[in-house]
């Protein structure tokens, strides 16, 4: 019963402390670090998440947006600072009403299904630090028309942009070695693409059922296309 209890109150508190509305967790004592995180109301509005805060005397830099941080949240807009190192999991996923997004200089990786379902999302900028676009990181947002995609990004995971039905174009940067599997699945509004040098391999239905799509260029770099990749492109 004691161990019941104990697990009852680890889940009870989903975070340390809170600052002008939003809840942290603290990530280490010694670097004095912190992650955003969940807490006892879903986040509205627009968010402005600040490179630091303070908590009994201490001052704290913002390293990480946490897993589920924001879910389902009824947020319209985000500035995430240069701090912030990474964007967790469900991160911002379902959040229906977010229009706009600004990613810091720092981000470096986009987490799984990070910003999943975000139907109302138009336009989004990856900037170069980003190496890494998590597996489903975009799936679904129907309103997303423009993607810039920064040069340091390597790896475009699985169906990170599926159903992304009003994307009507998107540059693939030279950086970048891997296109997941269903990765812009079901771009029905995406017209042309440009695989750039250093890609060896298209993943499985990569551009499947792009009905729109009426050019693609492919360097000498591809070695195999995959089954599928550009099954029902009419």
């Amino acid at each position: 019963m004691a161990a019941v209890a104990l697990c009852s109150a680890v889940t009870a508190s989903a975070y340390d402390f809170v600052s002008d509305g939003l809840y942290y967790n603290i990530l280490s004592t010694t670097g004095k670090t912190v992650e955003v995180t969940w807490g006892d109301d879903l986040y509205e509005g627009d968010i402005a998440i600040p490179s630091t805060v303070q908590n009994e005397d201490i001052t704290y830099s913002v390293t990480t947006i946490g897993e589920e941080a924001f879910y389902a949240g009824y947020i319209t807009s985000v500035t995430i600072p240069n701090s912030v190192t990474s964007i967790g999991r469900k991160a911002f996923s379902s959040c229906i009403d977010l229009t706009s997004v600004a990613i810091g200089d720092g981000v470096k990786k986009i987490g799984s299904y990070a910003f999943y379902g975000c139907s109302s999302l138009a336009s989004v900028i990856i900037p170069e630090s980003v190496t890494s676009i998590g597996s489903s990181a975009f799936y679904g947002c129907s309103s997303l028309t423009s993607v810039t995609l920064g040069n340091g990004l390597e790896t475009i995971g699985v169906s990170a942009f599926r159903d992304c039905s009003s994307l009507a174009s998107v540059i693939i940067p030279e950086s970048v070695t891997s296109i997941g599997s269903y990765a812009f699945y079901g771009c029905s509004s995406l017209t042309s693409v440009t695989i750039p040098e250093g890609v060896t391999s298209i993943e499985y239905y990569a551009f499947s059922d792009c009905s729109g799509l009426i050019s693609v260029t492919i360097p000498n770099s591809v070695t195999s296309i995959k089954e599928g990749v550009f099954s029902y492109c009419i």
